[in-house]
């Protein structure tokens, strides 16, 4: 899924932490997101088996590098919970891939700049049960990109070389929660004047609810 959203300047960075996203993007993710569990992890079980998700930002999104915020209050993803039985799994995670998350309603510190927002490739996100539950969000290579243009022409780069891990924690409940503090997210920065080119990450964090678009009287929910 590929969204633009128009923003404001050296947000550029920030926002792609939001890789996202997202969550972005809530939900039981992602082929690279499969070896985020530690080595000697126990069981983990997401259900309802096979059920379709959608994850929704509640409240905003704070993407932040250096003294530059970005403030996004709109982001989505959607994804499935995988069919039984790669829904339990004995020893380790529970993988599934989510859409790329989009991003709207976003605004920033930086007057005088706009920023066109892509996000792009297959995303995903691990759950790990514990105390607490351990999400790992994939963001795939070159992921989201940000584009600048005014007073600061500058390209942001989310995962510019390699997929990254985005940590977080789940929390069962009506919805489930999906939360991200402080994620740090590697990006490669370049362009003149105006552009932190200098940085190499930039933060994340956001909250999001996941409820089953299957059926919505069920919960998604993470047990051993």
């Amino acid at each position: 899924m590929t969204t633009r959203t128009r923003t404001r300047p050296r947000t550029a960075l920030a926002l792609a932490a939001a890789a996202g996203l997202a969550l972005g993007a809530v939900g039981l993710t992602g082929p690279a997101a499969a070896a985020s569990g530690p080595a000697l992890a126990g069981s983990t079980t997401v259900t309802p088996a096979g059920h379709s998700f959608k994850a929704a930002l509640t409240g905003k999104a704070t993407l932040k590098a250096g003294s530059v915020t970005v403030t996004c209050t709109v982001s989505t993803s959607t994804g499935a919970v995988p069919q039984a039985p790669a829904n339990h799994n004995a020893a380790g995670p529970v993988s599934s891939t989510i859409s790329a998350p989009a991003y709207g309603s976003c605004t920033t510190s930086v007057p005088g700049v706009s920023a066109t927002v892509t996000t792009s490739g297959t995303w995903g996100v691990s759950m790990q049960h514990g105390s607490p539950v351990v999400a790992t969000m994939t963001v795939p290579t070159a992921g989201l990109v940000v584009r600048t243009s005014g007073i600061a022409s500058c390209t942001v780069t989310a995962a510019p070389t390699a997929a990254a891990a985005v940590p977080g924690t789940w929390t069962n409940g009506a919805p489930s929660a999906l939360a991200f503090s402080g994620a740090s997210v590697p990006v490669k920065v370049v362009g003149g004047f105006g552009c932190p080119t200098s940085a190499t990450t930039s933060t994340f964090t956001a909250t999001y609810l996941v409820t089953d678009t299957t059926d919505p009287s069920q919960q998604i929910t993470v047990t051993g």
